[in-house]
């Protein structure tokens, strides 16, 4: 009777393993910024692969607090910005290399590929492959506002009438602004520090000429829809959004450059479903598939091809606020060494805390 009740026991046991199994392979579990994952592409994903796509809405600081909460579990595949892969991964081991026999490396535009790699390589493997790209620089009401670079939104002129969010790329942008270079001092932490103060110290100087730090994207547009936000720190998809209803507003990419970002792919250290991860990245990365997410998310993709389902707007749009100079002129996040953010995170609190 014992054995009969031992067997009846681990065979219940091996059904339910098999169906957690089961149910794990068909679910994957996806950490990604608004408008990445859009209801319709998620939908085909079901209907031709028969996976469900569960998604997190996150960004880069709370993608890496969450894997890092949780050793690499919790999630099958996120998408941070590439420079906030490699200083995470080998100080909390919380990405795994990509395999890229496993991914469609066809279907990406050769160069941006090729960069991404680069920025994402660790110990002679990469963590990272690319999805987006896209800006910070200057949403401005043109019929408002001149402002053309970043310090312009501390001008007396425009007092009580722009905004910036009050955090690091504030300080990178502000930093360029001022003449000075971050990026070429990542390796040198304490030359980090003295431009990070210096552009901290001219953030508390132009606090009070600020409406407010804006957290909120919806709040920060309706404000420079009805006129009371003249001019912005933000990235080129909303000025190209509040564009196609106002021609006056626009996003200009600032005299001293604007700040480029490139969104990846990454498969977090402990996913469970990993196979469902490399099926999304290769779903993505179809051209008419990426075509339809670049619209929902308004930025523009790293697929090859992509561009010939790309909405006329967006291209017109591209072309209006990157001329050629100011294209050569985007100032490209490289990879962030462990320890810097720990200066910005001081020096933005130090913001935040003076009067």
């Amino acid at each position: 009777m014992l054995s009969r009740q031992l067997k009846l026991s681990t065979g219940a046991a091996l059904v339910a393993f098999a169906f957690h199994a089961q149910a794990d392979d068909q679910v994957l579990r996806l950490l990604t910024w608004a408008d990445y994952a859009p209801q319709a592409v998620v939908d085909q994903f079901k209907k031709e692969t028969g996976i469900t796509v569960e998604v997190t809405l996150s960004n880069n600081e709370e993608m890496i607090s969450k894997l890092r909460a949780t050793g690499g579990a919790g999630f099958d595949l996120v998408n941070p910005s590439q420079d906030r892969i490699t200083g995470p991964a080998k100080e909390f081991g919380i990405y795994q290399p990509i395999d890229l026999k496993k991914v469609k490396v066809a279907n990406f535009i050769p160069s941006m590929l090729e960069s991404t790699k680069k920025v994402t390589g660790l110990d002679g493997k990469v963590y990272g492959v690319p999805l987006f790209w896209g800006t910070d620089g200057l949403v401005v009401n043109s019929a408002k506002s001149k402002a053309a670079d970043y310090s312009d939104l501390c001008k007396a002129e425009y007092a009580g009438k722009t905004a910036v969010r009050l955090k690091r790329p504030t300080l990178i942008g502000q930093a360029f602004a001022m003449g000075k270079d971050p990026f070429k001092a990542y390796a040198n932490p304490k030359q980090y520090e003295a431009i990070m103060n210096a552009a901290g110290d001219k953030l508390i100087a132009c606090k009070k000429n600020l409406k407010y730090f804006w957290e909120s994207k919806d709040q920060l547009l309706n404000d420079i829809r009805n006129g009371e936000v003249v001019a912005a720190q933000m990235w080129d998809a909303g000025g190209w959004k509040l564009n196609t209803e106002n021609a006056a507003i626009k996003f200009v990419a600032p005299k001293s450059g604007a700040l480029g970002w490139v969104d990846t792919f990454a498969i977090p250290s402990k996913a469970k479903n990993v196979d469902a991860a490399y099926k999304w990245i290769n779903f993505i990365s179809r051209p008419d598939v990426a075509a339809k997410v670049a619209k929902s998310a308004g930025s523009f993709t790293a697929i090859k091809g992509a561009e010939n389902y790309m909405d006329a707007v967006m291209k017109k749009q591209l072309a209006e606020s990157f001329p050629p100079a100011a294209m050569k002129n985007i100032k490209w996040y490289p990879a962030i060494p462990a320890g810097l953010e720990e200066i910005d995170g001081k020096v933005l609190d130090k913001i935040k805390a003076a009067n």
